[in-house]
């Protein structure tokens, strides 16, 4: 098991990759630095090589099955996650190792948001984006990360181990962010200076669709992780439909005692009916939810107990 490892998705990142592995091996001289690489056509893994990292592939393409890969290959006690794009500095991994080592935080979140990232990121539909992604889920999970998107992150073995990878691409950090909330994890924020990508380096990620793809994910994770509240918003937006278009029928039956608009008033009732399932399906699933928690922590158990028996043998 590693003390540090510094985990470095690449694809098509030969202008910057090694002067990252270089930056990291330079502030985390402990650390081991593990570059994945994603079916780079350049020269990204003969420079990472170069450079001194460990480098290994995943074929299937996209961010989130590169992590995938890293999370089951690779044991260590604290990791930092961080682009291979040189937008994140070195300089604050041993910060962001420090709340996990010694303070016991879960997820630390490299927080461009509260820097520079607004005057370095030249695209401003980037910056509108992670607004809006930090805001939504700030309100929908009640929590206070500062910046969702941040591909620079330290987590604990046991966020490692115990987190379920779904999304295969950039959504990829929104679901970790989520994870965590839900999940009770401890969670920091450290203030990061941002820097834009160097000239002749290449964003990967799409503005739109990769944007909505964030947007999808954290409908879908919301409705998975809070079925009563999102089936319950559900519920209550059907139950006001029905009601508005069954007011009218309603005061002409009081006023002729009569009721001529038949459809309308079976398409309120099977909308009524579509409500109060909707609640209870939410309610239902809530009680689900509360049971998948309580095995979650004995698998969080299980993960600390392979984790002491990892660190005995790497020890000896």
């Amino acid at each position: 098991m590693d003390k540090i490892a510094v985990l470095v998705p690449c694809y098509n990142e030969s202008k910057t990759v090694e002067k990252v592995v270089k930056d990291y091996k330079k502030a985390l001289p402990e650390a081991i630095v593990y570059v994945y690489d994603n079916n780079s056509t350049d020269a990204t893994v003969l420079l990472a090589q170069k450079a001194g990292a460990i480098v290994c592939s995943e074929h299937q393409q996209g961010k989130g099955n590169v992590i995938r890969r890293m999370f089951r290959e690779i044991d260590a006690e604290c990791y930092i996650m961080v682009d291979g794009d040189d937008t994140y500095p070195a300089g604050c991994a041993r910060e962001l190792v420090g709340k996990v080592l010694e303070d016991g935080a879960d997820m630390v979140v490299g927080d461009r948001l509260s820097s520079t990232y607004f005057t370095e990121n030249k695209r401003p539909f980037h910056n509108f984006g992670n607004s809006l992604v930090r805001k939504s889920i700030n309100i929908l999970f009640k929590s206070d990360i500062k910046d969702i998107m941040t591909g620079y992150r330290a987590f604990s073995y046991e966020f490692v181990k115990s987190f379920p990878v779904l999304s295969k691409g950039f959504e990829i950090e929104t679901e970790m962010s989520i994870h965590a909330i839900d999940k009770g994890m401890q969670i920091e924020n450290v203030i990061i200076e941002y820097r834009d990508r160097p000239e002749g380096s290449i964003s990967k990620l799409n503005t739109y669709s990769d944007g909505i793809k964030v947007i999808r994910t954290i409908i879908c994770l919301f409705r998975n992780y809070k079925p009563l509240a999102f089936f319950g918003i559900l519920g209550a937006l059907l139950a006001l439909i029905s009601t508005v278009f069954f007011i009218p029928v309603l005061l002409e039956y009081f006023a002729t005692g009569l009721v001529s608009k038949f459809p309308t008033l079976i398409v309120c009732g099977f909308t009524m009916i579509a409500a109060i399932q909707s609640f209870f399906a939410g309610l239902i699933l809530s009680n689900m939810r509360q049971k998948d928690k309580r095995d979650f922590e004995y698998h969080l158990q299980m993960i600390a107990q392979n984790k002491k028996k990892n660190m005995e043998k790497w020890n000896k």
